[in-house]
């Protein structure tokens, strides 16, 4: 692509993309700070990916979902899953019809564009796995038949961490589904501050005023697929997932964390930070990426794809710190 066809796709951007500053405004009326989170979850609806947000209760997680719901013409359910949840309670199931001796299908509430899976892991694996397929090919099979999810359809999780009580931990293939894994750390002093200001009272302000529908989504999605990415960069994409294959005898890295890590990203990592890489120029105002918008969405899109070994466990390092040192120690082009 020339550089006139990157400057003109670069205004097409800027005009597409005209609601996102509008909606960060009008998150920020309820959500203090954030701005990261605010970003990640940007990305996934540009990319049409589920986005996981971990952290510890109190960090304003169902909040920040619920206020981009408020921006949005669209559908929204809430999911609050529980340990006693049934696949049917999310999916739906055929209800028996007297009148006729006939099973007629009855749709839950995941027929929606977005969805809040709220405290994701306090469900056991059974509920899980009804969202395999809803989260893969956008689509639910009830009884003998298969009904498509609407467009655009979107999964929000929220979870506690692992060591939190009463929690069960995600399957590897549902993990997986999940364009980003985005961790939550607590405010600034400074945003603390401002959260007293805000919440501190019996009544906070919690809604948000519809900005954006579907069709400014899907428009704004064939842009991101247009988002220029040079050879060069596309050649760190491959660098930096490869690197985390530690079971191939020619990987560099192999050496040093053959030992720590058991699985490495997949071709869906690839896929995946791609997407990110371009959603997230695209939420810059630029028609192509650069190498620092990989390097932004790498940790996001990989922590939750490698799979570390006991002696990893043992020696208290996460996948954040190797995929850091990956980062550090691959060349930037």
């Amino acid at each position: 692509m020339s550089q006139v066809d990157t400057n003109a796709l670069t205004q097409q951007i800027t005009q597409a993309g005209a609601w996102v500053a509008p909606v960060r405004a009008e998150m920020a009326k309820v959500v203090v700070g954030q701005e990261m989170l605010v970003h990640r979850l940007l990305v996934g609806l540009l990319t049409n990916g589920h986005v996981l947000l971990e952290g510890v209760p109190g960090l304003a997680k169902t909040l920040t979902i619920n206020a981009l719901a408020g921006t949005m013409n669209c559908g929204f359910s809430r999911l609050q899953f529980t340990p006693d949840l049934l696949p049917a309670d999310i999916i739906g199931t055929l209800i028996y019809n007297p009148g006729d001796g006939d099973f007629k299908p009855k749709l839950g509430p995941i027929f929606s564009n977005l969805i809040l899976a709220d405290e994701i892991n306090r469900s056991p694996a059974k509920v899980q796995s009804a969202l395999l397929e809803a989260m893969q090919e956008r689509q639910v099979t009830i009884g003998e038949h298969t009904y498509p999810l609407p467009d655009p359809f979107l999964v929000l999780a929220t979870q506690n961490p692992i060591d939190q009580e009463g929690t069960y931990r995600l399957p590897e293939a549902q993990m997986d589904r999940f364009l980003l894994k985005v961790s939550i750390g607590y405010p600034s002093k400074a945003e603390e501050r401002q959260i007293l200001d805000l919440m501190a009272t019996s009544s906070p302000t919690t809604e948000t005023s519809p900005i954006i529908g579907a069709d400014d989504i899907r428009a704004s999605r064939e842009l991101v697929n247009q988002v220029y990415i040079d050879s060069v960069v596309k050649d760190y994409i491959v660098d930096i997932i490869c690197a985390t294959r530690t079971d191939e005898e020619d990987n560099p890295f192999t050496k040093d964390f053959g030992n720590l890590i058991r699985c490495g990203a997949s071709p869906r990592g690839t896929i995946g930070l791609t997407l990110a890489a371009r959603a997230s120029a695209f939420l810059q105002g630029r028609g192509y990426v650069i190498p620092q918008d990989v390097k932004d969405m790498a940790p996001d899109v990989l922590r939750h794809r490698l799979l570390l070994t006991y002696e990893a466990e043992a020696e208290e390092v996460s996948s954040d710190d190797l995929i850091a040192q990956i980062l550090q120690r691959i060349p930037v082009p």
